[in-house]
């Protein structure tokens, strides 16, 4: 795992720092389940003091996953037709997660095109929905261990050259900087201003 002073942390560890950190670091990691995924190339991060997150207001029905242990998924469905998966983070702040928003498919490419109805490698999982379609990421998986199968997480190498901007999608803390993608890639759901 990610190595902090000498030592080397679990992945509950390394996701138990605030979301930003974890969102920055989650870039260039690698995400599979079930044998299937890729390289995280886009992230968004929450936390309970943002108007944004689904946690601002406390804990209900629905997001009762981000007040749980570190190292969970978040799924939710938005506009009542995509699931989106986030990683809960932050030990110091419950109801942290970080969304994410796209990877760069490598593993498992015919099983995510037969989902996905589509054999561009860039249209797989390059958005929430497209990335929980092509993974068969659904509610079922809500509250699941990220250290247990089906779910496989490699942190990156560090120092991935990051673009940063602005959250995609929302209304409430939309300038705010938390969005985080691999500068270049051509597998982001949409492209980061300049």
């Amino acid at each position: 795992m990610a190595g902090d002073a000498g030592r080397r942390l679990s992945l509950n560890d390394w996701l138990g720092r605030d979301a930003v950190t974890v969102a920055r670091a989650l870039i260039g990691a690698r995400l599979l389940v079930n044998g299937v995924g890729g390289t995280i190339v886009e992230t968004e991060a929450y936390d309970p003091a943002d108007p944004a997150s689904h946690s601002f207001g406390g804990p209900r029905p629905r997001n009762t996953a981000m007040f749980g242990p570190v190292g969970r998924a978040y799924v939710y469905r938005i506009y009542g037709a995509h699931w989106c998966f986030n990683i809960v983070c932050d030990r110091t702040k419950p109801g942290s997660a970080v969304l994410i928003r796209a990877l760069q498919p490598t593993d498992g490419l015919d099983m995510m095109a037969e989902r996905r109805g589509t054999n561009d490698p860039r249209n797989l999982c390059s958005g929430p929905g497209k990335l929980c379609q092509a993974l068969a990421i659904d509610k079922a998986l809500d509250h699941a261990p990220l250290d247990a199968p089906p779910f496989r997480i490699d942190p990156a190498a560090p120092g991935p050259d990051l673009a940063v901007g602005p959250r995609i999608g929302i209304t409430k803390g939309a300038d705010t900087p938390w969005r985080f993608g691999l500068r270049g890639s051509r597998f982001l759901s949409r492209p980061f201003r300049a």
